[in-house]
């Protein structure tokens, strides 16, 4: 049974998304933490028929512009490798506040894990046109400005705002324009 915080329903037709740490927690001050990410949508690309136009990942949640056969299940896929794995990462490196964190706001119907990483659901909205497109690539790339970490899109290193420019991003994405 689908769980209905993930349902997409045209997801032939690309969707902004939105994950969020649980209570904001800042877990992508890490850089191995952010590369979990990436390789994540990486291996998606290859594999899972994902189509990523663009991301930004800050401190505690990002966003990103993506479509696939199946994205429900890419998303789902996401959430959970990369929960696993942060949370490894976590213990290896004795980040235990972190942990007690993630663990007292783990649901106590929860049973199937010892921790909650991602707040529940996404926040998919469809983008049905070339200007809501422009529109949420330029909010995702001017986020870190608008939070006053950098002067200029493009030098957020966690952004795709490179890859528009024609600049190397740290990953490969699926250019919209």
């Amino acid at each position: 049974m689908t769980r209905s915080r993930y349902v997409i329903h045209e997801p032939e037709k690309p969707h902004f998304l939105t994950c969020t740490v649980v209570e904001w927690l800042p877990v992508f001050t890490r850089p191995d933490a952010v590369q979990i990410l990436l390789d994540c949508w990486s291996y998606q690309r290859a594999h899972s028929g994902l189509q990523l136009f663009g991301y930004v990942i800050l401190e505690n949640h990002l966003h990103f512009v993506a479509q696939a056969p199946r994205l429900d299940k890419c998303l789902i896929s996401f959430k959970s490798f990369t929960a696993a794995r942060i949370i490894e990462l976590l213990e290896q490196h004795k980040a235990d506040q972190l942990l007690t964190r993630l663990r007292l706001t783990k649901p106590a119907h929860k049973i199937d894990r010892k921790y909650q990483f991602w707040q529940e659901g996404s926040h998919a909205e469809m983008i049905f046109s070339e200007p809501v497109m422009q529109e949420k690539l330029g909010y995702i790339h001017f986020n870190p400005v608008k939070r006053g970490y950098v002067d200029q899109p493009e030098h957020w290193r966690y952004s795709s705002a490179r890859n528009y420019l024609g600049q190397s991003g740290l990953i490969e994405i699926d250019p919209w324009f």
